[in-house]
């Protein structure tokens, strides 16, 4: 057997986990492999100071192992200031699973899962996310109690999407008030990026208000379905990110504004679901603070999710949810304004927050 050679030079532009673009101080990174059932998944633990970390499975079929670490990475990282920004005594963490959910996803597929994430002991707690749904997390139960989201006839707090959606809603709304002088969405047009489970919510919540809604997907079955049910319009045009739309509601995978589209947006304002919106955070804020777009960040107006699924570990109630989540839209505004007083960008001023918390938390643990 003959092994090629890596010059020294070269090491560090492969370094597989502490040399990719996306890690930032993780404290752990767990490789899953089960040969029976196939699974192949990667759990990321980003930082676990304000307590257990907790977030959603992912399963996606990536075009490599690179891209889904790279994934998990970010997404890890995202759940640790989505926690902490939104005040729950929780750390970052996600998983992604390697595969198409519609046709590799089986039950012993995701109890083997499961037994992976027992096996951590409590450290990271998991929930649904893309290519996951609520049966899913109730097989997870079986052989874990380190899970959230499961279904409420189970005891759990249910499918988190609605309420995502609310709180994006809410962050939208937020924005607009900032933006416009009214939180009013009548008569707005608002693209919605994605129409899964929680863009299909965000739409009801849109129509209800009277925006006109424009929705966009790659499945053609969903966005006929969807326009039907709230009569939002199709998008037929080839370029999204150019449209003259007053809100940009991404709400599918993330990193849609980047150096490609970033030029090209059109939108007054971008609140949507997606995690990591932002290819890269510094760069592509700063291009949308100077050309006068408001950012409704992220991981602050998707956080309904992660407050759903609290209430299974602390016990609060739905009405307690709701209020949680509402409280996005004050949380929101006093971003936006941190962020102009300050000069800085509307993510920036986001994660400030969230880092002294748990900068914090970290000064009181260590006396």
């Amino acid at each position: 057997m003959v092994s090629d050679v890596i010059n020294a030079s070269d090491l560090k532009k492969i370094d597989p986990v502490f040399g990719q673009i996306s890690f930032d101080d993780h404290e752990q990174i767990v490789f899953c492999n089960d040969k029976d059932t196939g699974l192949k998944a990667i759990i990321g633990i980003h930082n676990t100071v304000l307590g257990p970390a907790l977030g959603g499975t992912r399963m996606w079929q990536y075009n490599n192992e690179w891209e889904a670490l790279n994934d998990v990475l970010r997404l890890s990282r995202g759940m640790t200031f989505k926690a902490a920004i939104t005040g729950l005594n929780l750390g970052g963490g996600k998983a992604v699973i390697i595969g198409d959910a519609k046709t590799q996803k089986t039950p012993e597929l995701m109890r083997k899962f499961g037994e992976f994430v027992h096996s951590l002991s409590g450290k990271y707690i998991t929930a649904e996310d893309v290519g996951m749904e609520t049966a899913d997390m109730d097989l997870v139960r079986e052989v874990t109690p380190y899970v959230t989201g499961i279904s409420e006839s189970k005891g759990g707090a249910g499918n988190p999407s609605p309420i995502t959606a609310y709180g994006v809603f809410m962050g939208m709304k937020a924005a607009a008030k900032y933006k416009f002088g009214s939180d009013i969405l009548e008569d707005k047009k608002v693209i919605v990026q994605g129409i899964g489970h929680v863009g299909e919510s965000l739409v009801e919540h849109l129509t209800n208000e009277g925006a006109k809604v424009i929705i966009s997907d790659i499945n053609q079955e969903r966005l006929e379905e969807v326009s039907k049910k709230y009569g939002a319009t199709i998008y037929t045009g080839n370029d999204i990110y150019s449209e003259a739309v007053d809100i940009y509601a991404p709400c599918a995978l993330g990193a849609t504004i980047n150096d490609d589209t970033i030029n090209r947006i059109q939108a007054k304002i971008i609140a949507g679901a997606a995690n990591n919106q932002l290819a890269e955070e510094a760069k592509h804020g700063a291009i949308l603070q100077e050309k006068g777009i408001v950012y409704a960040p992220d991981f602050l107006i998707n956080a309904g999710g992660i407050i759903n699924v609290y209430a299974e570990l602390e016990g609060y109630d739905k009405k307690e949810i709701m209020r949680k989540t509402q409280n996005i839209y004050n949380t929101t505004l006093e971003i936006l304004s941190n962020a102009d007083t300050n000069g800085i960008t509307t993510n920036q001023a986001a994660l400030n927050i969230a880092k002294s918390r748990i900068e914090a938390r970290k000064n009181e643990n260590s006396k």
